[in-house]
């Protein structure tokens, strides 16, 4: 909400959802996850039927060297146009990874030099492709690649949360200072008004020098805070308004609300939910599989080694496009080629102790990894449940020592306190407004620590809604 033509006035809630609207890093978050996705439906692509249609045209028009039968040789001149097209069906098979195709096509040939146009037509072609014991990327891709996409999904939602949770840092850093300029001016106007009230009690005697004095040194001081907490104010303006992606030159007020959700986070749900949704988890699953596949990668490189190409179909040739179709013949294509490795020095065996290592490797640090994350789960749950009563604390802490300086303010002007009594009451009040802001602040950052971490709506008890975009 705009109050005026130069101040924007935000709520932690406004800021938090502009923020994850416009912010950068919430555009760049946006971005990386449109990526995956479209890697992701690439990836589909790869085991749904494909059709493409391929064209090719050569003209030829060169001398070349011809063998005769005689065993003698001489130039002969080429001048010939040849077109072909083709449509193709292809479709991978993931269980055995190879590929069976269909192919349809046609092809004319024209020798301008002898005047004759000729056709072969391809009615039909049935093929099967197939590397025979080897590396079967097919179906590691189709283990590795639904675990990545998911990893993005609950990676861009975390980042959320973690976007909320620093703009709830730079908001209360804001509020903060917003505070403290308010008490600066405050403590400076009060200074200026006890100063003057001195200097007339010193000019009758009711006050020492060195009471006078010290009253002159609090109102120059408090010049010099109120100076700098403005300085410490605006550059944290810029940094909230550069932070959300602001580019209007705007004063931004911090509205601070005094309510915060309670309610109490169950230990075990907490981390059952980050097992599920948390990017953390999904990520030490996808390193597991990405060592499995690179070690059945070695094992299959080392190994006997086979192609198997099969292909069935019919053909015809006719120098009439009205005949090409008719009577078409049959045609078989079977090829089958190997590779045995006899003596590599142990290079092969080498690699796949390599992958086996690195598997066992990233098994313990998995292992170490999954108890740092629950741990890291107890000890927000633990803090986030106390956190609602430490704000409370703070909040009462506050309001008493607000009273107790207008209080010592008071007995000040009465002539029943001392300079000191009303010094120590007003650093208290200070302290006491900082510390329950950096209450609240803490408050915020568990709670949307909390969110990311377990990609669950404790306050709802439900799963976070991640904004889904038309791709």
């Amino acid at each position: 909400m705009v109050n005026g033509q130069d101040t924007l006035r935000l709520t932690l809630d406004e800021a938090v959802a502009l923020a994850r609207r416009q912010s950068p890093q919430s555009v760049a978050a946006r971005h990386q996850y449109r990526a995956s996705y479209w890697n992701w439906r690439s990836f589909k692509a790869d085991y749904l039927p494909s059709l493409s249609f391929t064209s090719y045209s050569e003209l030829n028009r060169s001398i070349r060297t011809v063998t005769r039968p005689d065993g003698s040789d001489s130039f002969v001149p080429r001048d010939q146009l040849s077109n072909d097209g083709m449509l193709t069906v292809n479709q991978n098979i993931a269980l055995l990874g190879g590929s069976v195709y269909m192919q349809t096509g046609l092809q004319r040939l024209d020798v301008f030099s002898d005047n004759q146009v000729s056709f072969k037509s391809t009615p039909v072609v049935i093929g099967y492709s197939q590397n025979l014991f080897g590396y079967n990327s097919l179906k590691w891709n189709k283990r590795i690649e639904p675990a990545r996409y998911t990893h993005a999904r609950k990676q861009y939602s975390e980042t959320l949360e973690l976007v909320a949770s620093a703009t709830a840092m730079k908001f209360f850093q804001l509020a903060t200072a917003q505070s403290n300029f308010r008490s600066a001016t405050y403590n400076y106007a009060n200074a200026d008004t006890l100063y003057r009230y001195a200097q007339g009690r010193y000019e009758i005697g009711t006050i020492t020098e060195n009471e006078m004095l010290q009253l002159e040194i609090n109102y120059l001081s408090e010049q010099t805070n109120r100076l700098n907490a403005r300085i410490e104010m605006d550059d944290y303006i810029l940094d909230l308004r550069s932070f959300l992606g602001i580019t209007d030159n705007v004063e931004i007020v911090a509205e601070i609300s005094h309510d915060v959700p309670e309610f109490i986070v169950l230990l075990e749900e907490a981390l059952s939910l980050a097992h599920q949704n948390s990017p953390d988890t999904e990520l030490f699953y996808l390193q597991k599989l990405q060592s499995e596949s690179a070690v059945a990668n070695a094992k299959a490189s080392r190994g006997f080694k086979a192609d198997l190409y099969l292909e069935f179909g019919l053909s015809q040739t006719d120098p009439n496009f009205s005949n090409v179709y008719n009577n078409p013949l049959n045609s078989q294509l079977i090829s089958l080629g190997i590779r045995i490795p006899i003596l590599d020095w142990g290079v092969g065996r080498g690699r796949v102790e390599v992958a086996k290592s690195n598997l066992e490797k990233v098994k313990i640090e998995l292992v170490q990894a999954q108890t740092d994350f629950d741990a890291n789960v107890i000890k927000l749950v633990k803090q986030f449940n106390l956190q609602a009563d430490k704000v409370d604390i703070a909040y009462r802490t506050n309001e008493r020592a607000q009273r107790r300086n207008d209080v010592a303010y008071r007995l000040y002007l009465l002539g029943k306190s001392t300079v000191l009594d009303l010094n120590a009451a007003i650093e208290e009040k200070d302290r006491s407004q900082r510390a329950y802001i950096r209450e609240l602040q803490n408050y915020w950052s568990l709670y949307y620590g909390l969110r990311s971490i377990t990609g669950w709506d404790f306050e709802e008890n439900s799963p976070l809604n991640l904004p889904m975009e038309e791709f």
